[in-house]
């Protein structure tokens, strides 16, 4: 995955695409949970 996007317009909705690794399931880890909330609602 390409590093370094700036999200410009903070008030327009934005969209997330993941990507599968070896079908590891992150969002059964409480910590990955609270980080995509976290940077969902900044």
């Amino acid at each position: 995955m390409k590093e370094g996007y700036v999200i410009r317009e903070q008030s327009l909705p934005h969209f997330l695409t993941v990507t599968v690794v070896d079908w590891v399931d992150v969002f059964s880890r409480k910590n990955h949970q609270d980080s995509v909330i976290e940077c969902a609602f900044k």
